[in-house]
């Protein structure tokens, strides 16, 4: 009877870990795999169609450009992460930054002083939209669609719409854009920064109890709360963490851009969101993680810089990042259906 079952038991594991079956356990694992897949392909790629690509010059104007949606990136994953999405993103880092540069080049404030007050005001803007979702029940699409006309209602009010450019603003506003050369690659003190976020905020999420609770609370936040995990706490805390990566952003695009401006990151909601989808970190929450959304932010970048120099028309990128959405969406619902 033991032999019996022992066999049963060998010929079931032997059919659960089909080929198929070991990619779908590998990715639900690595979420991260599969964006690394396709990043080397898209680099071999485009080293074909353009040798250029791969060369130090390129590859460090690439990293400089994705700086700022690989940084907001960090926050909108862990919203994700929850099940839950921010359309705020983008609103919350413009407010921050014309709150920062005007302090600091209309009203004399300090400019240290300038980006403490900007990163908090993010701060306290990533509590609004936490408060509305845990406090008021609202989800958190509403939630955001409605904040981000607000904070940027807000933005242009304060500002009046105008730019202000570096040579009004202090040396310290302006530190995220300076270069340094290691080897033959150019990088920036924001591209440093940004990956020093990453090396943070994946550690707590990786190694702490509360990066373990937010995975819980993404997966299943009943269970999480029938666990003794304090999800609203969770989620708030989830938000508010978001709002001050948004903050560090804005110093960021300030640097990159070399001017504060309210149009500087048109595209940043939609960005931030796609480069999440495209790293591996399910829309339903509770899988996932940020060396995906970097690689997401760097597949983004890649294919605006690849088309560049391959002499392709832009629009062609549009068309290959929604194609490359549903593909990874679709992927994700595969691999949620992974079996034991």
């Amino acid at each position: 009877m033991s032999s019996s079952t022992s066999a049963a038991a060998a010929e079931f594991a032997r059919r659960q870990h089909s080929p198929l079956q070991r990619v779908q356990h590998l990715l639900h694992g690595y979420p991260w795999l599969s964006p690394l897949v396709l990043l080397v392909l898209t680099t071999i790629v485009f080293t074909i169609l353009n040798p250029r690509y791969i060369s130090p010059n390129a590859q460090s104007l690439l990293l400089q450009q994705v700086a700022v949606i690989a940084c907001l990136a960090i926050g909108q994953t862990l919203v994700i992460l929850t099940a839950g999405i921010d359309l705020s993103v983008g609103a919350v880092a413009i407010l921050a930054m014309m709150v920062m540069a005007t302090l600091a080049a209309e009203n004399g404030v300090p400019g240290l002083l300038a980006i403490v007050i900007g990163v908090t005001l993010a701060v306290g803007a990533g509590l609004l939209n936490g408060f509305l979702v845990t406090r008021v029940n609202l989800p958190p699409f509403i939630v955001t669609l409605g904040t981000l006309s607000i904070f940027t209602a807000i933005a242009l009010l304060y500002s009046g719409g105008s730019s202000i450019q570096n040579n009004r603003l202090p040396d310290i506003m302006n530190v995220t854009g300076r270069t340094f050369s290691i080897g033959g690659f150019r990088l920036t003190i924001g591209v440093v920064i940004v990956l020093a976020l990453y090396a943070i905020v994946g550690f707590a999420l990786s190694q702490t109890a509360w990066g373990r609770h937010v995975f819980a609370v993404g997966d299943d936040p009943e269970s999480a709360r029938l666990s003794g995990v304090a999800s609203k706490r969770v989620l708030l805390s989830v938000y508010t963490v978001a709002g001050l990566i948004y903050g560090l952003a804005a110093w960021i695009q300030i640097g990159r851009a070399g001017a504060a401006t309210p149009n500087g990151i048109p595209d940043a909601n939609l960005d931030s969101i796609t480069a999440v989808v495209i790293g591996g970190t399910s829309l339903f929450g509770g899988r996932g993680g940020l060396i995906g959304s970097l690689l997401g932010a760097i597949i983004v970048g890649a294919f605006t810089l690849g088309l560049s120099l391959a002499g392709v028309d832009q629009q062609w990128r549009l068309l290959a990042i929604g194609v490359l959405v549903i593909v990874a969406v679709s992927v994700d619902q595969w691999i949620r259906r992974v079996k034991a």
